[in-house]
């Protein structure tokens, strides 16, 4: 527990789709003077992402759907081109990413590793995602994923060469931060190298 934070109080601001809760509370600065804070918090439960790749073909599986808070930051059609990823709910974060995998992708699969955890935007939402990677092959494919229709989801899945994918970062085409940092796991652990266990 950190002794710097003392009488917190929570404000619902907001339930409509999560939660936007305000809350006020005292910090204890660096000099030991204590000071009066707030600040919002949207709480939308913690999610799972995955990057599924197949070592033998140099490929990647990739999604691309209409994403409205980039689109109304900037982004001009809307769409990102993102790893599959969905809030745990009730599941823990390996089971959560095994049935996004196959609703979003359509490939099922059994064995994925868990290779960290992060905070994705700490100032202002609580969610910590959990990233895995995972292998798939074609036999694995048990349909042409998409998403849940009663979730309005419109997902297009995309089979894409590594490098491709890779440089997708420098051109701008890939601008998700938890498929940029997938993407740079699979290169500093050279997921599609030959020699990776020499």
């Amino acid at each position: 527990m950190n002794t710097n934070v003392k009488n917190i109080e929570k404000k619902l601001l907001s339930d409509n789709w999560y939660t936007l809760n305000k809350y006020s509370f005292d910090y204890q600065k660096s000099d030991g003077v204590w000071e009066r804070q707030e600040r919002e918090a949207y709480d939308r439960g913690n999610g799972s992402t995955i990057l599924l790749y197949n070592h033998s073909k140099g490929s990647v599986i990739l999604t691309r759907q209409f994403r409205l808070p980039t689109f109304v930051n900037g982004n001009a059609d809307g769409m990102l081109i993102e790893t599959c990823a969905g809030l745990l709910d009730e599941d823990n974060a390996e089971d959560c990413i095994k049935k996004e995998a196959e609703e979003e992708t359509g490939y099922r699969v059994d064995k994925v590793k868990k290779i960290f955890e992060a905070y994705m935007s700490p100032g202002s939402v609580t969610e910590k995602l959990y990233f895995f990677v995972a292998e798939y092959s074609d036999a694995m494919k048990v349909s042409s994923g998409g998403g849940l229709e009663h979730e309005q989801e419109n997902i297009e899945v995309l089979e894409l060469d590594f490098n491709d994918a890779y440089a997708m970062i420098s051109s701008g085409e890939i601008i998700d931060g938890k498929t940029i940092m997938l993407l740079q796991y699979a290169k500093l652990n050279q997921l599609f190298s030959s020699d990776k266990d020499a």
